[in-house]
């Protein structure tokens, strides 16, 4: 009977052992699985990006549409390389929304109404008393306005950031800012920012170029899903 109890005790001790290395190796699984999703969903957003941009480019050409094409075309290639060899879709591709058009320039402050005609003239310090106030409260309303430009305006709320795969110097391109425009873009998940020009147009808010997004990247991950986006400078 002893050794009957003992045998048993020892295969529920298998057992459980076998569960529990079970268990363990469906969490390795699954971590892999997402972190290959990552990988697999950031080039399937640059892929999208640039066929994006490659049908709005036939869509209304211009003198430099067939090298903008051509050039667009290599780096759809060097995409879908990168698919193959990450064990992603080769070809898959996640298409930006559509954006809306930036409004138009805001324009500036509302011109103040027209002074009343005075029933009669005012007094010497009456008249000084207004001319030091509206001094005071207009030089007051510049100021607070030059602070804010410098510190940023955060645009395009809630969009992801991903690579162009194009090469060269840090760079941006946006299907909302004019070629020009300073950008600084920060991937909130490792507090890295890159402050970048705007060079050309894409299919996204703001597209980096490998350079740029080298900066601001995690290491094997192709997309910035918790981004901030930074209007620094506007062109003019």
């Amino acid at each position: 009977m002893s050794r009957k109890k003992t045998f048993s005790t020892r295969k529920k001790l298998a057992l459980l052992a076998g569960a529990a290395a079970l268990v363990g190796g469906t969490a390795v699984v699954m971590t892999g699985t997402s972190q290959a999703s990552v990988v697999c969903d950031g080039l399937a957003t640059a892929l999208g990006n640039n066929e994006s941009f490659i049908a709005a480019q036939k869509a209304a050409p211009d003198a430099l549409s067939e090298a903008r094409i051509a050039n667009r075309v290599a780096v759809v290639e060097e995409i879908k390389r990168k698919q193959t060899a990450s064990g992603c879709q080769a070809g898959e591709s996640i298409r930006p929304p559509q954006a809306e058009q930036p409004p138009a320039q805001a324009p500036v402050e509302q011109q103040p109404p027209a002074a009343e005609p005075p029933a009669a003239e005012p007094p010497a310090d009456a008249g000084n008393a207004d001319a030091g106030n509206a001094g005071n409260g207009d030089a007051g309303n510049a100021g607070s306005g030059e602070g804010d430009g410098g510190a940023g305006e955060v645009v395009c709320a809630g969009s992801t950031v991903t690579l162009s795969g194009e090469a060269g110097a840090p760079a941006a391109s946006s299907n909302q800012f004019p070629a020009g425009t300073t950008l600084r873009v920060t991937n909130l998940d490792n507090d890295k920012s890159t402050t970048v020009q705007v060079t050309s147009v894409s299919g996204s808010c703001a597209l980096l170029n490998d350079a740029a997004f080298e900066q601001v990247r995690e290491p094997g991950k192709f997309l910035i899903r918790n981004a901030r986006i930074e209007r620094v400078q506007s062109v003019g």
